[in-house]
Formats: C-alpha cells, sequence, structure tokens
C-alpha cells in the first residue's frame, strides 16, 4: 500500500508533485503577468482609447495557453537532457515496462469504428494483432471491432471483413468480436461502456484504439506490464505521432506536432503526474474503475453546451483520478501511431467537434471530488478553444490600434517591435523545442532525412503553421459564434484519405476567412504599408486561405514532398514493419 504522502500507485510523493505544480503556476503567471504588463505599457502611449482596452483585455483571454504551451515545452527540453534518469523524474512508471515478466493479466483490444474504410481499420487491427503475437504473448489479448456505422453498405463491410479475418486464422476465431450497435447512444463514450457492460468483467485492462490507430506488440506489451505491476494505475496514455502521410497538408502538420509533443508531452508528465492526459485513444484503460466511476453525464439542455459530451476524454481522465487511480503518460515515441486529417477542410471539420466539447467543461468545472490538478485541466481544455475568439479579435482591432499608435507622438515603435517578436517566438516555442531537441539528439536529424532536409523542413512547417493558426482560427471563431443561433456539430463521417480539394468548395468553406482578412490587411496597409508587412504572420494563412487548402490537398504537392523528403519523419525513410504493412496495404 503507497504511504499517505505518495500518489495512489506509490509512484511519487504528493509533496514532490505539488511543488512542481506550484513551480508551473508562478512561472506561468509570472510570464502572463510580464507580457499582459509590457502590452499594457506600451498601448497607454499617448492615453488610452477604448480599442486599446479592448484589445489588452482580449490579449488577457488569449495569452494563457499560449504561455502554458511555452514552459510546457521547456519543461520538456529539461527533462530530455536534464537529468540523468530522466523517466525517474517525470515517469517513473516506465521501469516496469522493462524486462521479460510473465503476462498474467488479460487485455481486450477494441477499436471503435463510424462509416470507416472496413478493410483499412480491419488490416489495422490485424497489424496489431500479428506484432503481439510476435512478442509471445499474444495469448493474452483478445480483439473486438465495436462498430457505430450507420451506413448498410459499409456495415456489410465490416461483417465480410471481419469473417475474412476469421476465416484466415480459425485457430483463433473465438478471440475475435464484431459488435455493431443499432443505437450510438453516448457516441464513443457510449460505446466503450456498452463493452464494459457486455464483456468487462472477463478482462482487467483494454487498450482503446481509433479506426485509424496502429501500434506495435512490442510497446502494447510495455504498457500491459505496466498496468499489471501498478494496478493503481487506471490510465495508461502513450505519446501517439503520426503515420507518414500522403497530402501535403497531412506531411506539414504531422511536421510540427510531432515535434510540438516530443517535448510538450515530458513537460506536461513532469508536473501533471499522477493527474496526466487521456487523449481517448492508444491507451490502456482499467475497466473496472472504468465502468463504475467514469460514466459520462448527459448534460442538460440542446447542443452546443448541452446533451452528450463530444470531447469525452479529459473528463474520463478526472473522474478515473478522482475514484483514487492515477493517469499516466508515457513521455517517448515508441511505437504509438495515428493518422491525420488530409485536408483543411477535414482538419476545420474535426476541429469544430473538439471545440463544442472541450467547451462543454464548463459545465463539468464544478463536479464535486476532483483533484485540482484535473480540475485546472479541464479549465485548460477550455482555454484551448474559449481564447480563440479572443486572438481573433485581437487581430480585428489591429487597425484602430495601429492608428492610435500613429496618432502617439512618443509611441515605443521598437519595444513594440520586439514584443510583436517574442509573441511569434512564443507561438513557435514548443515546435522549437522539440526541434532543439532534435538537434541535440545523435542521430535524430540523420532520420529526419539530413541537416538541409531538416533545414528546409523547418522553414515550411514553420510557415505552414502560421497560417494554419491564422485561418483555423477565424474558422473557429465563426463556430462559436454560431452557438448563440443554437449551431452545432457532432460526431461526422471522416475522410481519412488524401484527395484533392476543388476551388469552388474550397471557396465556400474559406470565403469568410479570406474577406476578413483581406479587410484587416487592406486597413493596416491604408494605414503604414510596414504595418501590413508585419501583419503578415498573423493574416497571410486568413488572405490565402482558399489557394492554401487547395494547394495543400493537391495529390501532386502530396507526391513531390514524398519524393524530395520534405517534411519526412523518421517512419518516411526507415518505416517500423507495422508501419510499412501499412503503407503498403494504402497503395
Amino acid at each position: 500500500m503507497p504511504r499517505d504522502d505518495t500518489t495512489p500507485a506509490g509512484l511519487q510523493p504528493a509533496s514532490l508533485l505539488a511543488r512542481r505544480r506550484w513551480i508551473a503556476a508562478v512561472l506561468n503567471l509570472a510570464t502572463l503577468g510580464a507580457l499582459l504588463w509590457a502590452t499594457g505599457w506600451i498601448l497607454s502611449a499617448g492615453g488610452w482609447t477604448l480599442a486599446e482596452m479592448a484589445f489588452l483585455a482580449a490579449i488577457a483571454v488569449a495569452a494563457p495557453w499560449t504561455v502554458l504551451g511555452v514552459w510546457n515545452g521547456l519543461f520538456g527540453l529539461w527533462m530530455l537532457h536534464g537529468p540523468r534518469d530522466r523517466d525517474a523524474a517525470m515517469a517513473p512508471h516506465m521501469a516496469a515496462g522493462a524486462g521479460d515478466a510473465p503476462l498474467g493479466l488479460r487485455v481486450a483490444v477494441l477499436m471503435t469504428i463510424r462509416n470507416e474504410s472496413a478493410a483499412r481499420s480491419i488490416a489495422r487491427m490485424r497489424l496489431i494483432k500479428s506484432s503481439l503475437d510476435r512478442t509471445g504473448a499474444g495469448a493474452a489479448f483478445d480483439y473486438f471491432v465495436l462498430s457505430d456505422t450507420s451506413l448498410e453498405q459499409i456495415a456489410a463491410d465490416e461483417e465480410t471483413e471481419m469473417a475474412a479475418w476469421r476465416a484466415a486464422e480459425p485457430a483463433d476465431a473465438g478471440r475475435l468480436f464484431y459488435r455493431r450497435r443499432l443505437d450510438n447512444a453516448g457516441f464513443k463514450a457510449g460505446n466503450l461502456r456498452e463493452f464494459c457492460a457486455r464483456w468487462g468483467d472477463g478482462y482487467e485492462t483494454m487498450l482503446v484504439l481509433d479506426a485509424d490507430s496502429l501500434m506495435d506488440g512490442a510497446t502494447i506489451l510495455r504498457m500491459a506490464r505496466i498496468m499489471q505491476t501498478h494496478p493503481r494505475i487506471g490510465i495508461l496514455q502513450s505519446l501517439i505521432v503520426a503515420i507518414p502521410a500522403e497530402s501535403a497538408f497531412a506531411r506539414c502538420f504531422q511536421y510540427g506536432m510531432r515535434a510540438a509533443m516530443r517535448a510538450y508531452t515530458p513537460g506536461y508528465a513532469w508536473w501533471s503526474g499522477d493527474c496526466g492526459p487521456f487523449w481517448g485513444h492508444n491507451a490502456m484503460v482499467r475497466i473496472a474503475p472504468f465502468a463504475t466511476a467514469c460514466h459520462l453525464p448527459v448534460l442538460p439542455g440542446k447542443p452546443p453546451f448541452g446533451g452528450p459530451i463530444l470531447s469525452h476524454d479529459q473528463v474520463e481522465a478526472a473522474l478515473m483520478r478522482k475514484a483514487g487511480y492515477e493517469v499516466r503518460v508515457m513521455p517517448d515515441e515508441s511505437g504509438s501511431w495515428e493518422g491525420n486529417p488530409p485536408t483543411l477542410g477535414q482538419f476545420a471539420q474535426r476541429d469544430l467537434r473538439w471545440c463544442q466539447g472541450n467547451l462543454q467543461y464548463v459545465r463539468l468545472l464544478g463536479l464535486p471530488g476532483l483533484q485540482p490538478a484535473s480540475r485546472f485541466q479541464l479549465l485548460w481544455a477550455i482555454l484551448m478553444f474559449a481564447g480563440i475568439p479572443a486572438w481573433t479579435f485581437a487581430v480585428a482591432l489591429l487597425p484602430f490600434v495601429a492608428w492610435a499608435a500613429q496618432a502617439a507622438p512618443d509611441f515605443p515603435v521598437a519595444a513594440a517591435t520586439w514584443l510583436y517578436a517574442l509573441f511569434l517566438a512564443m507561438v513557435l516555442v514548443p515546435k522549437l523545442a522539440g526541434w532543439a531537441d532534435a538537434a541535440l539528439t545523435p542521430g535524430a536529424i540523420r532520420r529526419h532525412g539530413g541537416a538541409a532536409r531538416f533545414a528546409a523542413s523547418v522553414a515550411t512547417e514553420i510557415v505552414f503553421g502560421l497560417m494554419l493558426w491564422a485561418v483555423s482560427s477565424f474558422h473557429t471563431t465563426l463556430f462559436i459564434l454560431g452557438f448563440a443561433f443554437g449551431r452545432a456539430t457532432g460526431w461526422g463521417v471522416q475522410a481519412r484519405d488524401a484527395h484533392a480539394m476543388p476551388w469552388r468548395a474550397a471557396t465556400l468553406q474559406f470565403l469568410p476567412e479570406t474577406l476578413f482578412g483581406l479587410a484587416v490587411g487592406g486597413a493596416l496597409l491604408a494605414i503604414s504599408p510596414a504595418l501590413f508587412a508585419w501583419s503578415l504572420p498573423l493574416i497571410a494563412g486568413q488572405i490565402l486561405a482558399v489557394p492554401l487548402a487547395v494547394l495543400t490537398a493537391d495529390p501532386r504537392l502530396g507526391a513531390w514532398m514524398r519524393r524530395t523528403g520534405l517534411c519526412a519523419i523518421p517512419e518516411d525513410l526507415d518505416p517500423p514493419p507495422e508501419v510499412a504493412a501499412a503503407l503498403a496495404a494504402r497503395g
């Protein structure tokens, strides 16, 4: 049994984590305070206008998410290259995954699908099973395809693929299960809950996968050994990276996301400890406490803020920790992959579901009994999207702020320029920390294709990332404004294959972004061409949203990037067997 001062699994002193959280809080609040003070001092030159006061208020709402990203990235970079035993410092549970201890627990491998390509999804399950079988511990795992498919033809395809799988492995056919729900109540969370009610008593843990998930057997076995050694770990989340992508959009996106998460996740693990993240898939979950303690409430009222909770994962993590079980993350890249949206249009669609789901957490902040760190993480998830309209509002105010600045004879132009450059750097810090880790890790740049390709890929992603940030910020802002008129989203069909985006479709989807960017840019250009040039990192993505969507979806650009190795990740150049097989099946 753990001592009173330790976390439930006895892995770390609770007082140690409390000190780390205080350090993180002080650094974040001090940085935010300094940023707002400097912004206020610059804006106050020549007296305050209403636009300047509104601009400062918008920055105050928007900046906390950026500041937290800065410190998570810096904490993570230190964890990766500072302590001699970094696992002991940030993830003491990792030691239990080493060695070859026999596995004595039963694991259900679950893939939840809805209107997906049956052939691709079930092929990935088969790859996972083959990889686990090669470890010699495959008999401890059973496999479940849990369908919420609403389209009859896809449902028929699922049954055909499952029948083919069973026929190909007759000795293991009794361990391969398929169930289709006709009532999709609760979406994915409801799907998992129904599994727990029907089959959960036969297993200690479940490995939760999405339709685009892929994992190798060694990583899964490592996770199972950690769960076996520490029965008070309720959720163990792997660090998920992208499988090599075909489209230019996905290649650029995954390059930046991988860099950011490489540093961000260890930094997050350092202070979150036993109240870690759950991203909803590629994670191992202890079934008994999940079934009894992680039931999601149906929120009163209608969407967008009422009804089933769309972003279920972080709420389940908070409830798991409330029940006395730790939520931990494996903060290293090893054997856990997913797909990414192939186009800007698909990315925007997925982001809106996350937006609505995260903002529903407002109704859950008062849940009794949550750990303070878990309650903060719910607030943090809210700020992820609540700050986006504030950024958009701040950008909209730029012409008014610029006009007031020009009217002030003593406006500190140099200080404003440095603060603006600092802000852009802060936005990039998590990615920069990840790329710095690659530069400091022997052989890492070679695994990305060499120094020249690495530098070109970093430059490409920085430009792409700033443009994507501008487009997605405005798109999300429009969606949130639609809440006032009852607009809501749900679990729609996700297109996962690379495909072209017609100019007409891109124009219909992203014309508002274009008009907004042109209006702000035109006003700044009229005030000062120099100000317009400085503003391009904030508005170029909006002005160019339509061509950005079309060109990054163009199969020819994606093919060229693959040939040249631009934005290549290590799995592009030296794919593990599971990834190679998945790519071969993709064609």
